[in-house]
């Protein structure tokens, strides 16, 4: 990547606001990263501005899109947090022209505590997507595996939030906390937050246990869950450590074309006019 030339201004068009998605599950390894890259990659390569905005002091989203911890040192999603930067200011170019990414480092584990005094602590980085949302057709949030202060802000600056469910045995653990917090958030400071929908991943299809969870998740969520499932595959495991997604790293293998998938099905749903039914309701979906 070419660290002198990061920034890439995009057109506004027409006015129309981003749509802003966060990925979310407190529960670690269901692949919610692989899901932030792939499906960001996914849209941009379908023709949609997107802007990636990595959450996770674990920074995985960025070195998953190549750029190294050394390129963003001096403007990331902590600087934005805390006030230094402006998003754009904070936002580097990828190998899609259609793709940016606002990136994190360990910085971000001293945003939890810095934000606990600010004003606006909830609101802080819904007021910097609010700057740059004209310049895009999606922001995807790839949250930590938490609830802490960075999941609160990223749900906070959200339309809807998309669920990342393994298929294994325990599918739900832990679904009913992530449900109630949304249903808090929509109640007392997003009121147009509301499930996008469940990815179901690392389907094993020799494996029996993988299809029952398929079937339990279904019946349970009906409409909610995408059709497109994301299959345990090599090709995915491979290409965060070639800093690339699975669009670059293997455009032809299986998880490409279920990320594929599941962008269509989330540009189908961005035009679909949300519904009540589409808010988090605990008490029938935890």
């Amino acid at each position: 990547m070419n660290v002198h030339a990061k920034r890439r201004t995009f057109l506004p068009q027409g006015g129309k606001m981003a749509k802003t998605i966060c990925i979310a599950n407190q529960k670690g390894g269901v692949g919610k990263t692989t899901t932030s890259v792939n499906l960001s990659s996914a849209l941009a390569s379908l023709g949609k501005r997107v802007l990636l905005i990595d959450m996770d002091p674990q920074g995985n989203a960025s070195s998953g899109l190549g750029i190294k911890r050394y390129e963003s040192q001096d403007a990331n999603s902590y600087h934005v947090l805390i006030g230094e930067k402006t998003l754009t200011e904070a936002t580097q170019k990828t190998s899609n022209p259609n793709l940016q990414v606002s990136t994190a480092n360990p910085d971000l584990v001293g945003a939890e505590i810095e934000l606990v005094d600010m004003p606006q602590r909830e609101y802080r980085l819904k007021q910097a997507i609010a700057t740059v949302a004209d310049q895009y057709d999606f922001v995807i949030i790839d949250c930590p595996p938490s609830l802490g202060l960075l999941t609160l802000n990223s749900l906070n600056a959200a339309d809807s939030f998309l669920v990342p469910l393994q298929c294994e045995y325990y599918a739900l653990e832990g679904l009913s906390q992530l449900l109630n917090t949304a249903g808090l958030i929509k109640k007392n400071l997003n009121p147009q937050l509301h499930i996008e929908g469940i990815v179901l991943t690392m389907f094993d299809i020799r494996n029996n246990l993988s299809h029952q969870v398929v079937t339990e998740i279904k019946n349970h969520f009906g409409e909610k869950v995408f059709n497109a499932i994301i299959p345990r595959n090599v090709r995915l495991s491979e290409a965060p450590s070639h800093g690339q997604s699975i669009f670059e790293y293997d455009s032809k293998s299986i998880g490409a074309v279920r990320y594929l998938e599941l962008a269509r099905e989330v540009i189908a749903r961005s035009e679909v006019k949300v519904t009540p039914e589409m808010a988090p309701q605990t008490e029938q979906m935890a």
